[in-house]
């Protein structure tokens, strides 16, 4: 067994993307400075429960982290897949947190991926689970995944501080993706949404809708926004609502905006004083998610600015070929995505700006990911 050598990074920002990117291009990953001159230095423990899933469902996966959770070593192994896992996310961050990275691994595994998820279902920090019904998972299919298969169930919800969510995550696997032309975005033909509350007034709800539909009846006539008020055992332990919107194009593409309104975490700076505020009214939560989901369609691009990232990962994953996708303005996220393909898969997009629509072009030739591990009937 020779010796492992490993790829060296610092600082804890996009560890997610890393550990993805590392999983599959079969790249032991070193990280060191990790908030080392923060008062908390170290990994948080959402960071840790993310590497934890991942042995989960990883054979052969080895993580050490050192005392002060300020450097770890990580050697990806196979990603299995399987059914009947089950994995508590805590409540530092939303399984929303999860999702995103968990979706793309397990495309790539050993079997079709079925893993139950617990703890906050919607926050204003990562996107919602509605979000990933609607949006996330019809992204996929452009790039070949089988509808088949393919699904998140939402048993629960949860809003923080204390979480209580529960769903249901199912992910087929594919020999490879396919390459996508992606630059037609299409006029926004509807909108559909769905409000949610726990343990507060369902009238709430109804407020929500009423005040989106006054923004977007000026503009369109086909807008359906669905409620779903949880009560009992499915509505988590803490109160708190909020609403998810997606844009629906001619073209066939979705665009998202999404909010969770609720009391603030244990972990939250000043939490002393956030204890006893009061949350923002459920009309003004209404406008004003209508309004960033017209911002959102103003920018252009074929996805919202959240799915920049998740779709740059895609292409880059695909065959050697060519896609060619359109974007809105690039978010940060979406440019540190970039950088991380590039060390890792090697893959370099040519980056045009389109002056007449003020969106960007992008074009890569894909690493040509193949899932070795699946059998080939």
């Amino acid at each position: 067994m020779g010796k492992i050598s490993y790829k060296r990074l610092k600082g804890s920002q996009n560890l997610r993307q890393r550990l993805v990117l590392s999983t599959l291009s079969a790249t032991p990953l070193l990280i060191e400075d990790i908030r080392a001159d923060d008062t908390l230095p170290g990994l948080r423990s959402h960071e840790v429960s993310f590497l934890r899933l991942l042995e989960r469902i990883s054979d052969d996966c080895h993580i050490e982290i050192n005392e002060t959770g300020t450097k770890f070593k990580y050697k990806p192994g196979i990603v299995m897949g399987g059914k009947h896992h089950v994995h508590d996310c805590g409540v530092s961050r939303s399984v929303g947190y999860f999702l995103e990275p968990l979706i793309v691994l397990a495309l790539f595994a050993k079997k079709p991926l079925e893993i139950r998820l617990r703890g906050i279902t919607n926050d204003s920090k990562d996107p919602c689970v509605d979000t990933f019904r609607s949006t996330t998972l019809s992204m996929l299919k452009r790039f070949g995944v089988p509808s088949e298969g393919l699904g998140l169930k939402i048993e629960s919800r949860g809003s923080p501080p204390h979480g209580g969510g529960e769903v249901v995550l199912s992910v087929p696997i594919v020999q490879s993706l396919q390459a996508v032309t992606w630059t037609d975005e299409g006029m926004i033909k509807r909108i559909r949404g769905v409000t949610y509350s726990t343990r507060v007034s369902s009238q709430f709800e109804n407020t929500m809708i009423h005040a989106a539909r006054g923004i977007f009846n000026h503009l369109l006539p086909d807008v359906h926004i669905f409620t779903d008020h949880k009560a009992g055992p499915q509505a988590g332990n803490s109160p708190g609502y909020g609403i998810s919107l997606v844009a629906e194009t001619t073209s066939g593409c979705f665009l998202s905006a999404d909010t969770a309104i609720s009391y603030a975490r244990g972990d939250d700076i000043g939490e002393m004083e956030d204890e006893k505020k009061d949350l923002m009214p459920p009309e003004d939560v209404g406008e004003q998610i209508a309004s960033v989901l017209l911002e959102e369609v103003e920018q252009g691009g074929v996805v919202d600015s959240t799915h920049q990232a998740l779709l740059f990962l895609l292409c880059a994953l695909c065959p050697q070929d060519v896609s060619k996708i359109r974007v809105g303005k690039l978010s940060p996220y979406g440019i540190e995505t970039l950088r991380s393909i590039r060390d890792f898969l090697g893959v370099k997009f040519v980056i045009k700006p389109d002056p007449s629509t003020g969106t960007v072009i992008l074009k890569c030739v894909g690493c040509g990911l193949k899932n070795l591990s699946r059998k080939s009937s």
